[in-house]
């Protein structure tokens, strides 16, 4: 059957969204991170991204003046975009320390972003487009990734690598029910078929 001219077959419909998958090793996130260890904006970028689950665009509009001074366990407050609720973080060191390191590479103004590029600051489409870029060059081929991986990988290692319970899970992603966020995490499968292990 021949596709129309400027239509694209693999494209999902409007409204719809294209599946991401989180980064489920912990040894290709340390590669990301080995690889962006010279390069402060997308360093911070990541570590920021994977450690705070907030959504792509609420993570790129944080400014300058919200982070200057944090300090191990400080809080970062952004108005998500999405839901218009207040979200509060508490950032780690892993996130600190590659912050201050962007910080001394350019005369900051307060009301800055801090995620800016050459040509201003950098939008969601870019995020995707790096956050391919770098699953690529740390070998990480197994599944679909863009911006909204960070924030997957940030809930997937909290509830596979450190076991937090699905019902904080809810709360910190904002979702309405348990089945949503293990659809979500795309691990609910797993979990079932691990339940036949269980001997009685």
């Amino acid at each position: 059957m021949a596709i129309k001219k400027g239509t694209n077959p693999n494209r999902p419909k409007k409204g719809s969204t294209i599946r991401v998958d989180p980064i489920r090793s912990r040894r290709a996130i340390n590669r990301i991170k080995k690889i962006l260890q010279d390069k402060p904006l997308y360093s911070a970028l990541f570590c920021l991204g994977i450690n705070s689950a907030y959504r792509a665009s609420d993570l790129l509009s944080i400014k300058v003046h919200q982070v200057r001074d944090l300090k191990d366990g400080g809080m970062i407050a952004i108005k998500e975009k999405k839901t218009g609720k207040l979200r509060r973080v508490n950032v780690n060191q892993n996130c600190i320390d590659p912050i201050q390191a962007l910080l001394a590479t350019r005369d900051y103004k307060d009301d800055d972003f801090l995620f800016m590029g050459q040509r201003g600051p950098l939008t969601v489409p870019s995020l995707t487009n790096l956050v391919k870029k770098w699953c690529r060059e740390a070998g990480v081929t197994d599944g679909n990734f863009g911006s909204h991986t960070l924030r997957k990988t940030w809930a997937y290692h909290q509830r596979m690598e450190f076991n937090a319970s699905l019902p904080v899970l809810v709360d910190a992603l904002n979702h309405s029910s348990q089945k949503q966020t293990l659809e979500y995490l795309g691990i609910q499968e797993e979990e079932i078929q691990d339940l036949y292990a269980n001997q009685l």
